[in-house]
């Protein structure tokens, strides 16, 4: 981590998944009850790979989020039972999605006193992906929505997303900054248009929003918890 400080921010922005609240988790334990209630067809290797690969092949139609996830997951067990899955394990399968779905959101540690930390100082925006609905009920349940100047949910975290944002906020790539925990959603976009990030890791970390190079940007910065950016800011 760099020791510079981070000078001339005036907006924030925060990722929602795996940087405010545990996401990546509960998309593994239903992957898992997947693969459970398939090993009568197939092994759960197998079964893993067939699901991400109509993920994969679904990302343009579905986008991201539990709803896109759990049409993948059925569409996958009707595949590699050649139409064979019983309806009871189709319903098991909707079941647990619905149950993601309506999960507590469980925030990570020192979430609230960062948040808390920034507030006034900075303006704050959400700034995440996936299911409108499903995104806005887990920042309701959250608690933090109040801490919030501007929610902002995409489709997709690119370029083209992030600069369309700066023309909504009105402010120049350089007093901005996005902190998250995927390298390829939330840095190196925001990098790319000359704005600063903060990588914050996950132990977990989904397949697709793996990135194999190193960070090295001057305004790039990774720490260890979401605390430590404090220590980065004015």
């Amino acid at each position: 981590m760099a020791n510079k400080m981070i000078e001339g921010i005036k907006v924030i922005g925060f990722d929602a998944d795996d940087t405010l609240w545990v996401n990546e988790t509960y998309f593994l334990e239903t992957e898992h009850k997947f693969c459970e209630l398939l090993s009568p067809y197939v092994d759960k290797e197998k079964a893993s790979a067939e699901l991400y690969r109509t993920e994969m092949q679904n990302m343009h139609l579905y986008g991201y989020g539990v709803k896109a996830f759990i049409l993948s997951v059925i569409e996958t067990a009707i595949h590699i039972t050649s139409g064979k899955v019983p309806g009871k394990i189709l319903g098991q399968l909707l079941e647990v999605g619905k149950k993601q779905l309506t999960r507590p959101t469980e925030l990570l540690d020192s979430v609230e006193e960062t948040l808390n930390a920034l507030v006034g100082r900075y303006r704050l925006i959400l700034v995440t992906k996936g299911d409108l609905l499903d995104q806005e009920q887990k920042l309701r349940r959250s608690g933090l929505e109040h801490l919030f100047h501007h929610v902002e949910i995409m489709s997709d975290k690119t370029e083209r997303e992030y600069k369309q944002l700066l023309k909504h906020i009105d402010i120049r790539p350089e007093e901005f900054l996005m902190i998250g925990n995927s390298v390829r959603s939330d840095i190196l976009p925001p990098l790319a248009l000359g704005c600063h990030a903060i990588h914050v890791p996950f132990h977990i970390t989904w397949e697709h929003e793996k990135v194999c190079e190193p960070l090295n940007h001057d305004c790039a910065y990774t720490v260890d918890s979401l605390w430590d950016i404090i220590s980065l800011l004015p």
